[in-house]
């Protein structure tokens, strides 16, 4: 099947969902039936996740997850093997990964029993203000939030891998570095997948003769096959190896960022890239159907709205509705809009602004939220307000998942938002820096580049850290790690992570065939119901007479997944990027 297309791999998915769904029906609760516990050898399956006994790693990219498994069978942890991919994403996926943008991690630590969710998402520049991307009539300059060096937050990748690294990795800096910096020295060639991005991004790359100069060779973008030769981030990546994050952010690497912004007056100074820090939160959890999500908090909204959808989510009987059925889609979509409209009023960075978590979380909130659920009407956008929490008080990002056989599990998402982010390298590092400060709300009620909308918790002020959608997860069962899981995709990111939780536990879908089962996505604002191809058009119809507004759209998502189970660990790369692997030992 992985040579397949991908429109015969999703339509040949709807048929294993389908079949999964008639013989494997989930309880209202979840449980496993005795079929169910042994079906992973079982002859019905269609799609057959990837098996491994000692450890596993699921990216975007197959050099890269070549890159973590390396790392565990030398004796590295998850973590070790999750910091490893992070820097080599940065050099074999450049549209995504990244040392110049920003994200989150979730991670488990099998000794401790300690979950950690690690904050390394850009901060806007001291000189940042409120209004910078507005003229003098008070309208959105375009393209000044995303393709201008005053697009750039301050990166904190490398921040946040250290600091991972440092508190529950096992290896030296140096050693998880190596793979990264052999891989921009020596090269490797560009996949189909890849080179297609840089013909469709030629013209953001082809502004910037720094950008050129790595991306085109005699003024065209870099073909499939062609050798991609970094020499520039491979001495980057050796200054940190040697010197640590401290090289990044005060040495000759901040230096040279800083003079990138000043030759075109952007906002970056070493003040701001000096002043970084990554920081440990507590993470968002919550229960469902027995099993405790366990996920990133603000300034992610990802899973704060996770566990508030799957709150309203538990008083149905989504296993007897069936996965994919018009009645479970409904279902879907109308927590989807609610959950939306609360994340455009209430969630920002929690160092600004007081976000009313616990009510949001609420069980007794959701229940709230489901009495103006219809099942039989869809309910129209322009009806629903962000909701009243507060007294229950009491496309480009890259997703990869790491876990091993000590109980470590890992989770990241991280981001230069667009693909390639700003498309500016800064001179002489390598570095692709990103075009983040577009995650701010630009002006309140006005769409970003994913049709966002926000509000005044998400206004742009110096030192803040804009609001994302990113949402690495990690599943636990009777607390231990049974599931990690992720997606790139801006604002579907939320509903494609939901989707590849509820295949799991709902409808009790091994993991190839929970990510391959069409997605849908409803973000409340606009009105329409985004669906995927293989739906089939009984279901749509049924939909649609519900009032549905639908619109079918492009493959949304990039889920890389891994289960612990029977001894060992399934997993699976989502076959919407061929580039991407699953692999263990």
């Amino acid at each position: 099947m992985q040579n397949t297309t991908f429109k015969q791999r999703l339509l040949a998915g709807c048929l294993a969902v389908a079949l999964t769904s008639a013989t494997f029906s989930a309880t209202a609760q979840g449980s496993l039936t005795a079929n169910a516990a042994a079906r992973y050898d079982s002859s019905t399956d269609i799609f057959h996740p990837v098996y491994a006994e000692n450890g596993m790693v699921a990216t975007e990219q197959a050099l890269a997850t070549q890159v973590g498994v390396d790392i565990l069978k030398q004796g590295g942890n998850a973590v070790d093997a999750a910091v490893a991919v992070g820097f080599a994403l940065a050099v074999v996926l450049p549209n995504a990964g990244n040392i110049g943008g920003g994200g989150f991690m979730v991670l488990h630590h099998g000794q401790s029993g300690q979950n950690v969710a690690i904050d390394f998402r850009e901060m806007a520049p001291l000189k940042a203000s409120r209004d910078m991307y507005l003229d003098a009539q008070g309208n959105v300059i375009d393209g000044k939030s995303l393709f201008s060096h005053f697009a750039v937050g301050v990166p904190g990748t490398v921040a946040g891998m250290e600091l991972a690294l440092k508190k529950w990795g096992t290896l030296p800096l140096d050693k998880v570095l190596e793979p990264a910096i052999k891989l921009a020295e020596e090269g490797f060639p560009v996949s189909r997948t890849l080179a297609n991005l840089l013909r469709t991004e030629a013209d953001t790359l082809g502004k910037w003769q720094s950008s050129r100069k790595i991306f085109f060779k005699n003024d065209q973008p870099l073909a499939e096959g062609e050798l991609l030769v970094q020499k520039d981030l491979a001495h980057s990546l050796k200054q940190i190896a040697k010197q640590g994050a401290k090289a990044f952010y005060e040495g000759e690497i901040a230096h040279k960022i800083v003079q990138e912004m000043q030759r075109h007056n952007g906002l970056i100074s070493l003040e701001d890239m000096k002043g970084y820090q990554a920081v440990i939160r507590q993470p968002i959890e919550g229960h469902y159907r027995g099993y405790k999500i366990v996920t990133m908090p603000p300034p992610s909204s990802g899973g704060v709205h996770l566990v508030q959808m799957f709150n309203m989510l538990e008083n149905y009987p989504l296993g007897d509705f069936g996965a994919n059925s018009a009645k479970t889609i409904h279902l879907l979509a109308e927590t989807m809009k609610l959950a939306y409209a609360d994340r455009a009023e209430y969630l920002g960075d929690p160092d600004f602004v007081n976000i009313p978590v616990k009510g949001l979380t609420s069980k007794g909130y959701a229940t709230s939220l489901i009495s103006h659920i219809s099942e039989d009407k869809a309910r129209s956008a322009a009806d629903i307000k962000a909701g009243q929490p507060q007294p229950y008080e009491s496309d480009q990002t890259t997703h990869y998942s790491v876990m091993d056989k000590l109980g470590n599990a890992v989770a990241v998402t991280y981001t230069l938002n667009l693909n390639f982010g700003s498309g500016i390298v800064a001179e002489g590092t390598g570095i692709l820096l990103n075009n983040e400060m577009d995650d701010f709300s630009a002006k309140p009620g006005v769409a970003n580049a994913f049709g966002l909308i926000g509000g005044d918790a998400n206004a742009i002020e110096a030192k803040k850290r804009p609001l994302s959608s990113m949402t690495p997860t990690l599943v636990l069962k009777e607390n231990k790690p049974w599931l990690v899981t992720g997606s790139p995709g801006g604002a579907r990111i939320i509903t494609t992570v939901l989707q590849s939780i509820s295949n799991t536990i709902d409808h009790q879908m091994n993991p190839a065939e929970a990510i391959i089962s069409p997605r849908i996505h409803h973000q409340w604002l606009p009105d329409e119901l985004r669906i995927e191809e293989g739906i089939s058009p009984d279901t749509l119809a049924i939909l649609k007479a519900k009032g549905h507004h639908i619109k079918l759209k492009a493959p949304m998502g990039r889920v890389q997944i891994i289960q612990a189970r029977d001894g060992g660990f399934y997993g699976y790369s989502d076959p919407r990027n061929p580039d991407g692997k699953t692999s263990g030992f």
